[in-house]
């Protein structure tokens, strides 16, 4: 995927303001038009355009935009940083025409297929209600098998007097509840936008997600650990103590274990009113042959034991 730079697209500047923004929109616009432009790939022009005025023209999608830095090239190969738009409060603002197909892959990886969601309607007659905000947070994995409070950031984009961007800050402290999901929500009532003179706040509405844990992965409530095994632990049978979430157990390795099986815990995985499960998945390591005395077992091993694990496949390499 390739970086869109679109302040370049449209001839300006990072510190550029609103105003100045339309003007360059609506001058290149009338340049490129297929049905009047006589420039070579006018249309693919007008296209790029019309996405680097759809991202640019909108604070959010713009403040978004320009926390990725300006040190990234036109045309440079692109993955978004992790994490990127943690915390980043969003109102709404979609799409204001055409369909998804109309936007580039970079556009749908930092926006997704149908821009920021759309806000709150105004529905409550001459003092509507505020829109709701929404912002994706990272929490621990512990965070959701303890329950925990946090402090967080969050960064909203404000339009100052000359048209330009700013970002601004606020923290808040919030209740993480026991058993919470990745792709779940926490909705905190009135910490959205004010609504206009007497009407009522908007709600801020947080999408969770985990930071990634050096031992454990996720899926729905199950949670999953790699647990590296030896050869003669799979062979053999053993007994190991293994870390999960809820503290350690000693977990029974049956003989004749084969790589990538798994061990299924019961009712160790997430909180839930049926709780998932906690899976061990072996992962067997071969010691290495860097000495005199592991290439002698090896040899020893490759001299007494008929094994070969390629035997299914002899049938095929006549």
């Amino acid at each position: 995927m390739q970086y869109k730079d679109y302040y370049k697209i449209m001839g300006l500047s990072r510190d550029v303001g609103k105003d100045e923004i339309k003007r360059a929109y609506r001058k290149l616009a009338r340049k490129y038009h297929p049905d009047v432009s006589k420039e070579k790939d006018a249309e693919a022009k007008f296209k790029e355009l019309g996405e680097a005025y759809e991202v640019l023209k909108d604070p959010e999608k713009r403040a978004a935009y320009d926390q990725l830095g300006a040190d990234w090239k036109a045309g440079q190969d692109f993955r978004p940083p992790p994490n990127w738009n943690e915390g980043f409060e969003f109102k709404g603002g979609g799409f204001t025409g055409g369909d998804s197909g109309a936007f580039s892959d970079f556009f749908e990886q930092l926006f997704g297929r149908s821009g920021f969601s759309q806000g709150y309607k105004e529905q409550y007659g001459a003092h509507p209600r505020g829109q709701d905000s929404h912002a994706k947070i990272h929490i621990d994995l512990e965070d959701s098998f303890h329950g925990s409070t946090r402090n967080i950031s969050l960064s909203a984009p404000e339009v100052n007097a000359q048209g330009q961007v700013q970002v601004k800050h606020r923290s808040l402290n919030i209740r993480i509840p026991k058993g919470i999901k990745a792709g779940q929500h926490i909705r905190l009532a009135g910490q959205g936008s004010s609504g206009s003179v007497s009407g009522q706040s908007g709600d801020l509405i947080l999408e969770i997600a985990f930071n990634s844990h050096p031992l454990y992965q996720v899926s729905g409530t199950d949670v999953y650990l790699d647990l590296p095994v030896t050869p003669w632990e799979a062979a053999l049978g053993a007994k190991i103590k293994v870390p999960t979430p809820l503290g350690s157990v000693d977990l029974k390795i049956p003989a004749n274990s084969r790589q990538g099986s798994k061990l299924r815990l019961p009712g160790r995985g997430l909180p839930a009113r049926t709780p998932g499960d906690f899976y061990v998945v072996l992962q067997i390591a071969l010691p290495p042959a860097d000495t005199g005395k592991a290439k002698a077992v090896y040899q020893k091993m490759q001299e007494e034991l008929d094994f070969n694990p390629r035997q299914a496949m002899r049938a095929y390499s006549q």
